[in-house]
């Protein structure tokens, strides 16, 4: 009977342990500035910070775009960083697919995964003169 107890009690720890997020993977917060021109073929280049287990890394990130895209814009991104297990994790290159447009003003959005399983999602302000539905790649370099 106490084997069977104690049975009982380990599979249900197990349960819930396996259902628990995982205490090795925490979110980050990031805020990127990004210049971008664009005539289909497009490149950019920027920094910005992320936020991560209460201190900051700076990092340096730069871009291709490839598909219906047109103009030069200025970005201002900010979100999250998902699945990070320890901060090299953050850095290295991410496939994306997003789009937005400005005339004057706009919004942009983002939402990218890198070979380290980290998924960012970002959005926020645009200002000048592009319309952008594209797939493109980013490198992160932490400084």
């Amino acid at each position: 009977m106490r084997c069977m107890i104690r049975s009982v009690l380990l599979a249900l720890v197990a349960i819930v342990l396996a259902a628990s997020p995982c205490a090795a993977q925490a979110t980050g917060h990031v805020q990127v500035k990004f210049v971008k021109a664009a005539l289909v073929v497009g490149g950019g280049g920027g920094s910005g910070t992320l936020s991560y287990r209460g201190r900051h890394y700076r990092f340096s990130v730069s871009g291709f775009s490839l598909g219906i895209s047109a103009g030069a814009s200025v970005t201002w991104l900010e979100g999250t960083a998902a699945g990070i297990r320890e901060v090299n994790d953050f850095a290295g290159s991410y496939t994306l697919v997003g789009g937005g447009g400005a005339w004057a003003a706009g919004v942009g959005g983002v939402s990218m995964r890198n070979e380290h399983g980290v998924l960012l999602t970002l959005k926020g302000p645009k200002a000048g003169l592009e319309f952008a539905a594209n797939l493109g790649g980013l490198t992160i370099s932490l400084r």
